[in-house]
């Protein structure tokens, strides 16, 4: 029977204490090989807490498979505005101000994870997130421009 284990991870720094360690040493698999591999795999999501799962698909023979999935979108989009977090409180202050074109690339990279349909729709839901973030975009509140791009007034072009 498979069994799994689903943590978040810091990109390309896994070890193999808590909370990896505790959980696959039971299994009998090589921590080290794991560990390396959840690295290689998720440098790319340096100082980003990101999803990993790792299932034993044979306990007999110690196969494994890890997925790595994509960070929150509100860690993307800190990572694509370079702030280390949001508006404490957003009504009275701003965590940064963001461009469509940031946007746009956390909603392209989010595409496989979201329920939206189609660029525009994640674009949207990424405008949602900023809201929460206490993040402006091109000067104005994400409610705003939400509200421009339902009107047609913002084109999001695929």
């Amino acid at each position: 029977m498979a069994q799994s284990v689903s943590t978040m991870v810091e990109g390309g720094k896994a070890t193999t204490g808590p909370p990896l360690g505790p959980a696959l040493g039971p299994l009998g698999l090589n921590l080290g090989q794991i560990i390396k591999e959840i690295n290689d795999r998720t440098k790319a999501f340096a100082g980003m807490q990101v999803p990993v799962t790792i299932t034993v698909t044979d306990p007999a023979t110690k196969k494994y498979e890890i997925s790595v999935g994509i960070p929150p979108t509100s860690a993307l989009i800190k990572k694509e505005m370079g702030i280390e977090k949001g508006a404490s409180k957003k009504k009275e202050a701003v965590g940064g101000n963001a461009t469509m074109a940031q946007i746009i690339n956390v909603a392209k990279a989010k595409m496989d994870g979201m329920l939206a349909n189609s660029l525009k729709a994640a674009v949207m839901e990424v405008l949602g997130t900023c809201v929460s973030l206490g993040v402006n975009v091109e000067g104005k509140d994400p409610k705003e421009i939400q509200r421009l791009i339902s009107k047609g007034e913002i084109a999001i072009n695929p």
